[in-house]
């Protein structure tokens, strides 16, 4: 490293450089989307964990999903929202590292769980009746453990690689957060390392994941259309569905992000693409999968009978304990 070259100590994140009134605009209407995120997402894993009827291998992935886009939303949103109302827009240089260890992380890891959800809804329509034996407990915890643990350790290769480069600036990061192209062009040496790890990553957690989704859901087409029922048929296009367009809308987005060429994405629509990836999917997902699923909204259902029916029996006891207990009082005025 040169003598005139300084390690850097925090960056400014330039974000969205729009009017402050917009800003304004654009801190309440993230804040709801953030919220709404937060509140599906949790209304998912809690109507998963407390019902019963719903402990089945896709409602596993699933609420690892949810966990997913609660945690990624986490990890990118609040200091975005934070900049909206500050003036100095700065984060340090370790935790915006951290960051973008986090970010990529939780979507490689949200791409394998896609791919794990693809798999139990092939087996799932294409062998049903041994479809308890090829699901068991174990494989769906093999699958989990193995697609969390390959994420954070193929994350942690990006972040060593990332810690070798020297960055002495510009400090300023045209970005939302620290995204990890972004943090690339703060570096004062040769990035070409990390460029070809990057694409050989996406081409590990994107294309052959996505290639693999397609050939499950077309297997899963062709024994939809030998299904007799017009029920069952109904019922496995429902679910497959589902997960389909959560599939269409997160490879699609992080594919265009990563894989397209650059001088056809300028840096305010690589931003915007961040955002619908970073904020919109995780915000949307909870929503397709409990408008497009009989059995989400059916627990649903029930979970809110069975707060109601807490609700009256309560009522119901306190106004006999108060019954029984104004006698009491009486006698013990007098």
């Amino acid at each position: 490293m040169k003598g005139n070259q300084t390690w850097i100590s925090e960056v400014t994140l330039l974000g969205f450089q729009v009017d402050p009134a917009l800003e304004y605009f654009l801190f309440v209407l993230f804040s709801l989307f953030y919220a709404f995120t937060l509140l599906g997402n949790g209304t998912i894993l809690g109507l998963i964990c407390l019902d019963p009827r719903l402990h089945t291998p896709m409602y596993f992935f699933l609420s690892h999903l949810a966990v997913l886009d609660m945690s990624y939303a986490t990890n990118n949103v609040p200091k975005m929202l934070a900049n909206f109302l500050s003036k100095k827009q700065t984060i340090l240089f370790a935790p915006c590292i951290m960051q973008t260890f986090l970010y990529l992380a939780f979507a490689d890891t949200e791409c394998l769980i896609l791919v794990a959800m693809s798999y139990d809804r092939y087996v799932a329509i294409c062998h049903p009746l041994r479809y308890t034996v090829i699901m068991s407990w174990r494989v769906c915890t093999v699958l989990t453990i193995i697609s969390w643990a390959f994420s954070f350790l193929l994350a942690l290769v990006h972040t060593v690689l990332l810690l070798q480069l020297p960055f002495c600036g510009p400090h300023e990061i045209n970005h939302f957060f620290c995204e990890i192209l972004s943090v690339l062009r703060l570096a004062c040496a040769d990035t070409s390392l990390n460029l070809v790890v990057i694409f050989a990553s996406c081409v590990l957690v994107l294309v052959g994941p996505l290639c693999l989704v397609l050939v499950s859901y077309t297997r899963i087409l062709v024994a939809i259309l030998r299904i007799q029922s017009g029920e069952g048929r109904r019922k496995a296009f429902s679910t497959c569905s589902s997960h389909l367009c959560v599939v269409g809308l997160f490879f699609g987005s992080a594919i265009v992000m990563y894989m397209a060429p650059k001088s056809s994405h300028p840096e305010e629509q690589q931003k915007v693409l961040s955002l619908f990836y970073s904020l919109f999917n995780p915000m949307l997902n909870p929503l397709i999968y409990s408008l497009r699923n009989a059995e989400v909204k059916g627990a649903l259902r029930r979970a809110l009978h069975k707060e109601r029916t807490i609700r009256t029996l309560f009522s119901l006891l306190q106004r006999e304990c108060s019954g029984c207990f104004f006698p009491f009082r009486e006698k013990m005025s007098k």
